[in-house]
């Protein structure tokens, strides 16, 4: 055999060599996948074989012992009832608290302004609007309170107030260009309103009647919160009722 032949079969023995062991390793790998997943499938058979046998104890159970379902579904329908009946009571006394919802002008000068809006809130809801909530904040945009009344009109309300009443600042044309910037465009109000229990300058007054928005002064303020008449009742040239709603 020539040198040259030998180094070739000298190679290809080498080469050989080095397959092997990268074979064994693999086939070894592979039994190991195989093992793992045959312990899984075991695993995961007997854990079905104790929850069928855990349920068919159960039931056997409750077959002897068939008055514990009747006692348990007592207890349930009583829960159930009891809850519906606190509810029930909630709401109703909910109604009766918006119903007999009054505010004098002193309590709202009294109020810190956040617990002014919630004030406007309740008044609103106390005439029907059951969705009002209030928004105000941080980046409200002109948007203290937000409510639909009972003919579908959407109400956006901004809330103005003066610890000191009529002694305090006066709303003026600043205060309604913002409510007139946001309150249709951003939050789709069919009636825009400023309530305050201060005062109105009277450019903010001609400005507001320009551009179709409302102004609740004190001495409105004052008659809205006594609970004579809902607010849309006070105010002139608000718009048509919309088509009734689920909140109408």
């Amino acid at each position: 055999m020539s040198p040259r032949a030998r180094r070739g079969r000298a190679a290809t023995t080498r080469s050989s060599v080095r397959r092997a062991p990268a074979r064994r390793s693999a086939r070894r790998s592979t039994k190991r996948r195989q093992q793992r997943g045959g312990d899984r499938l075991v695993g995961l058979a007997v854990v079905v074989v104790l929850a069928v046998g855990l349920v068919g104890a159960v039931v056997n159970w409750l077959l002897d012992h068939w008055w514990v379902l009747i006692v348990v579904s007592a207890l349930g329908v009583l829960a159930g009832s009891g809850w519906l009946y606190q509810k029930q009571q909630r709401a109703r006394w909910e109604a009766v608290r918006a119903q007999g919802l009054r505010y004098g002008l002193a309590q709202l000068d009294a109020l810190h302004h956040s617990r002014f809006e919630d004030a406007v809130r309740d008044l609103m809801r106390r005439d029907g609007c059951q969705d009002a909530s209030r928004v105000g904040g941080g980046g409200d945009l002109g948007a203290d309170v937000k409510a639909t009344d009972p003919h579908g009109r959407r109400w956006v309300i901004q809330c103005k107030h003066r610890r000191n009443g009529l002694a305090g600042s006066a709303v003026g044309t600043p205060d309604l260009q913002v409510l007139n910037g946001t309150a249709r465009q951003v939050h789709g109000a069919d009636v825009a309103v400023i309530v305050t229990n201060g005062r109105v300058t009277a450019p903010a007054v001609a400005f507001a009647e320009q551009q179709r928005l409302h102004v609740v002064d004190r001495h409105t303020l004052g008659v809205w919160a006594s609970g004579s008449l809902p607010l849309w009742d006070l105010l002139r040239a608000v718009p048509p009722p919309r088509r009734p709603t689920s909140l109408s």
